[in-house]
C-alpha cells in the first residue's frame, strides 16, 4: 500500500498480551464526485510527468488503487524516505522496539488467517486438470490437496510477529512491554476478481499486559497522529476517533481511527486495534507456559567468555546502559536522559537499567558480549556526585572512567572512526 502512502503516506501498526494486541490498518480511498476525480487525475498526470510514477495505463491504475506499482526515480526516492521516516519514528519512540524479517510465504500458516491466499504452480495445476481418467469428485480432491500443500501468502505482518513473540521474549528477559517492527510486501485479497494485489506495508506489533493495553492504545494513537501532522501543510486536517462497537473486527476489543479531511470529505487513513491475547494463544497452540513472564536462573556459571565480535558499524546495539549502587530513582532518571541523547544522535542503545531481575555485572557483561554490544555504561553514585561513570569495552574488557558529558561524543567518534577504516 505504499502507492497510497506516496499519495497519503501508508503504514500498518499493531499492538498484542501476555500481551494485548493492537493493529493499525489502512483504508481504501473512494472518490465519487467529478471534482474529486479531476483532482486525482491531475495528481496522477503530475506524478507521471515528473517521474514519480512510470507511465502506462495499467501502472497508473495500480497507483490510483493504492497498489504496488512501478515508480520513477523520484517516486522511488520518496518511497524510501517515507519508509525511513516511519522506521525512525517507531524505533526512536521506544527503546524496546526491535526489527524483524519474516517470510512472505509459509506452509505452516495459521488455520484462520494464512490459508486464504496460496501459491500454486500453473503448470502443475494444468497437469492435474488434464487428467481425464479422474472423475469430477476425484479431480476436486486432487485440486484441493494441491492447494493445501501449497505455501500461503501473507496478507499482513501480524502472524509473523505473533510467531516471533517467544524468541523475542527471551531477548528482553521475559519482560513486557516491547514491540516488533517490520516492513515489506504483503498481498491484498481481491474484491471478487480472484486476482490478489501486491502492496507494501509497515507494521508495529506492541506486546503489553492486558491491564495497560488501553493506555498503550491511546499512546500509539497520539504517536501516529503526531507523525501524520509532522508532514502536513494543515495539521488540523488530521484527527482521531474511536471505532464504533458495531464496526470492531475479529478479536479486536477496541479501535482508534486516524482520519484526514480530504477535499471530498473525511476518510480514515489508519486504524489501531487492541486485539487481546486469543490470537497469540492460538499461534502457540494454547501452551501458556511458553508465553508467561518467568524468572530465569541467575546462578549460571560463566565458564567461558563468548563474544559476537561484529564490526562497530554493523553491531545492532552500540551501548548498554545499566545502573550500579545508589539511589535507584535518580540513577534511572540519568539513564533516561542519556538514552534520549543517544537516540537523538542515532546511537542504538540498550536500556539495561529497566531490568528488574537481580543480575550480577559479570552476567550482564557476558550477555552483552554475546549480543555484540560495543560498550557498557554503568551509572552509579559517582555519577550523581561528580558526573563520572564507568565505560567497559566489549573488545578489550577494559573499564574506563569518563565524564557523563563526554560519553555521547566518545561513542560518535568511535563509530565514525570505525566507519572510515
Amino acid at each position: 500500500m505504499l502507492s497510497y502512502c506516496v499519495r497519503n503516506v501508508l503504514c500498518t501498526l499493531k499492538i498484542p498480551p501476555c500481551s494485548a494486541t493492537l493493529t493499525l490498518q489502512h483504508s481504501r480511498r473512494h472518490c465519487s464526485t467529478s471534482s474529486s476525480e479531476d483532482l486525482v487525475s491531475t495528481l496522477l498526470q503530475l506524478c507521471v510527468d515528473r517521474h514519480y510514477v512510470s507511465p502506462g495505463q495499467t501502472n497508473t491504475e495500480l497507483f490510483q488503487r493504492g497498489m504496488s506499482c512501478v515508480y520513477g526515480p523520484l517516486g522511488m526516492e520518496l518511497r524510501r524516505n517515507l519508509l525511513e521516516q516511519w522506521w525512525h519514528s517507531m524505533t526512536s519512540s521506544s527503546a524496546q522496539v526491535f526489527g524483524i524479517n519474516t517470510l512472505s510465504s509459509s506452509k505452516d500458516a495459521a488455520a484462520d488467517g494464512g490459508g486464504q491466499l496460496r501459491i500454486v504452480e500453473s503448470d502443475y495445476l494444468k497437469h492435474t486438470l488434464e487428467q481425464k481418467e479422474l472423475s469430477k469428485e476425484q479431480l476436486i480432491q486432487e485440486v484441493q490437496a494441491l492447494i493445501q500443500r501449497s505455501p500461503s501468502l501473507r496478507t499482513d505482518f501480524l502472524q509473523g510477529a505473533l510467531e516471533q513473540y517467544v524468541p523475542s521474549l527471551e531477548l528482553v528477559n521475559r519482560k513486557l512491554p516491547f514491540g516488533l517492527a517490520e516492513s515489506g510486501l504483503c498481498f491484498q485479497l481481491s474484491d471478487g476478481s480472484g486476482c490478489p494485489a501486491e502492496v507494501t506495508q509497515t507494521s508495529l506489533v506492541w506486546f503489553c499486559s492486558p491491564r495497560t493495553s488501553s493506555q498503550w492504545l491511546d499512546h500509539w494513537a497520539r504517536q501516529r497522529l503526531k507523525w501524520w501532522r509532522k508532514f502536513a501543510r494543515s495539521p488540523s486536517d488530521f484527527s482521531s476517533s474511536d471505532v464504533p462497537v458495531e464496526e470492531l473486527e475479529g478479536a479486536a476489543s477496541r479501535g482508534v481511527k486516524i482520519i484526514y479531511s480530504f477535499p471530498w470529505g473525511q476518510e480514515p487513513l489508519e486504524t489501531l486495534w487492541s486485539r487481546g491475547h486469543s490470537e497469540l494463544l492460538q499461534t502457540h497452540k494454547g501452551v501458556r507456559s511458553k508465553l508467561q513472564l518467568k524468572k530465569q536462573d541467575s546462578k549460571q556459571k560463566l565458564l567461558r567468555r563468548k563474544v559476537l565480535k561484529l564490526h562497530p558499524v554493523l553491531a545492532p546495539v552500540k551501548v548498554a546502559l545499566d545502573i550500579g549502587r545508589g539511589a535507584t530513582m535518580e540513577l534511572r532518571q540519568v539513564c533516561e536522559g542519556l538514552l534520549q541523547e543517544f537516540m537523538e544522535a542515532k546511537i542504538p542503545a540498550w536500556p539495561g537499567y529497566l531490568e528488574t531481575l537481580p543480575t550480577s555485572m559479570e552476567q550482564l557483561n557476558a550477555k552483552y558480549d554475546e549480543m555484540g554490544v560495543l560498550f557498557t555504561v554503568v551509572i552509579g553514585e559517582n555519577t550523581l556526585e561528580s558526573g563520572l561513570l564507568q565505560v567497559r569495552s566489549r573488545d578489550t574488557t577494559i573499564r574506563e572512567t569518563k565524564h557523563i558529558s563526554e560519553i555521547k561524543n566518545f561513542l560518535s567518534r568511535y563509530i565514525s572512526a570505525a566507519d572510515n577504516i
